[in-house]
């Protein structure tokens, strides 16, 4: 697995931009197979920083309706990527 498949997308939510103000702490969403090391890897890799902790929550997908219709979203993987001191955090979230 490559960096670029490691790290599905920046998730841009409240809480998250918070935490990256306040605690240098980025949040993705990423492989459900990615370990990590590889998510440690894929973002000093992508973002030229250094990282100093990655923490990890796996989400199972929920059962949607539409009318008669149902079936489950598939399920994902949350990181949340700490950054060691002095190291400044990417501005992906800006509009």
């Amino acid at each position: 697995m490559n960096r670029y498949s490691v790290i599905v997308r920046p998730i841009v939510t409240e809480k998250g931009v918070e935490k990256k103000e306040s605690e240098r702490t980025l949040c993705f969403e990423v492989h459900p197979d990615a370990n990590k090391t590889e998510i440690k890897q894929a973002v000093e890799g992508l973002f030229k920083v250094k990282v100093e902790d990655v923490r990890t929550l796996t989400f199972e997908g929920k059962l949607r309706r539409r009318g008669r219709y149902s079936a489950y979203k598939s399920d994902w993987k949350k990181a949340f990527v700490k950054l060691k001191p002095g190291q400044k955090a990417p501005e992906y979230a800006e509009l």
